[in-house]
């Protein structure tokens, strides 16, 4: 590898929730490196990306979506989404069309106004529009709001003008080796990836306040002394209150075994091994707004 003709470098994708981060990192990546839903805040960590090839290298950082924090999590969640965009070579800022700027959209490119990296414009889900022209609109509405650095109109869905992007960012990333391993797509431990598995096919299940109120957490992960050829792997999800765990069970186990049926799946292809999952529901009250909890729940401030 020639350092002086390589590329690699940090890109941070920022956006309010629910315009397509984590599907755009999982696109890239090609592989599923963050979990996807349509509930808002489904990603609560930064989670890398690493994108390799005989040219460069790229890390993409997916932060959670920045909304208007009610709760301690949620402050630390926004928190880590802008520190994100410190340290990196670019920044994507991601939204969808629309008729009207947000005002989650104006807090965010407030916020950045004083950086000095390039940041780019990036408009998502232009598959939804009766015609691609009327893409105009929204570009128009937010260069009179940023000095953005490039526009970049896509549609992950239809993978329309993601090599586009990708060719933007490779103007920009500067020369030198690679940071990560060729085979390395994520910098998350296997147990968080799972934890998050089984995090997704909750929100996925589940409606009004349990998607928001549950947390996983993977407690051990060995080789299986009953079954042969078998992973054992032990993981909590915890509630905050009885009664929502009385929905994650289901009638009759009926959630609980449902859930356990669909992470299976997706284990099985991290750890590539047959697994035995033993899932267990505990209450933590009102966790979300307690540091302790927080932290040993795997959200304490260093690692979001």
């Amino acid at each position: 590898m020639q350092i002086d003709t390589y590329k690699s470098g940090f890109v941070a994708v920022i956006g309010r929730p629910n315009v397509g981060k984590s599907t755009l990192l999982n696109h890239l990546i090609g592989k599923k490196v963050a979990i996807i839903s349509n509930k808002p805040q489904t990603t609560r960590n930064r989670i890398l990306g690493i994108l390799t090839t005989e040219k460069y290298q790229i890390a993409f950082t997916d932060t959670p979506g920045i909304h208007k924090a009610q709760t301690e999590l949620g402050r630390r969640m926004v928190n880590a989404s802008y520190e994100a965009t410190h340290g990196v070579d670019c920044i994507m800022f991601m939204t969808t069309p629309v008729k009207k700027v947000l005002k989650g959209d104006e807090i965010i490119l407030s916020n950045l106004k004083n950086s000095k990296l390039p940041v780019f414009l990036v408009i998502n889900k232009v598959d939804q529009l009766k015609r691609f022209n009327d893409i105009d609109l929204t570009i128009a509405l937010y260069k009179d709001l940023y000095p953005f650095a490039g526009v970049y109109p896509i549609s992950i869905l239809e993978n329309k003008n993601v090599d586009h992007l990708l060719s933007g960012i490779q103007t920009i990333l500067p020369f030198g080796p690679k940071y990560y391993p060729d085979d390395m797509a994520s910098d998350h431990s296997i147990s968080f990836l799972i934890a998050e598995a089984i995090r997704e096919k909750i929100l996925n299940l589940t409606k009004e306040e349990i998607p928001h109120s549950i947390a996983c957490v993977v407690d051990d992960i060995k080789d299986s002394i009953e079954i042969e050829n078998y992973k054992d792997v032990y993981a909590t999800i915890y509630v905050e209150r009885e009664s929502q765990k009385k929905i994650i069970i289901g009638k009759n186990g009926e959630m609980i075994k449902t859930i356990k049926e669909k992470s299976l799946m997706d284990i099985r292809k991290l750890l590539n091994h047959k697994v035995h999952l033993d899932l267990w529901v505990k209450v933590k009250k009102d966790w979300k707004d307690r540091p302790n909890d927080l932290r040993a729940l795997g959200y304490s401030e260093e690692n979001l």
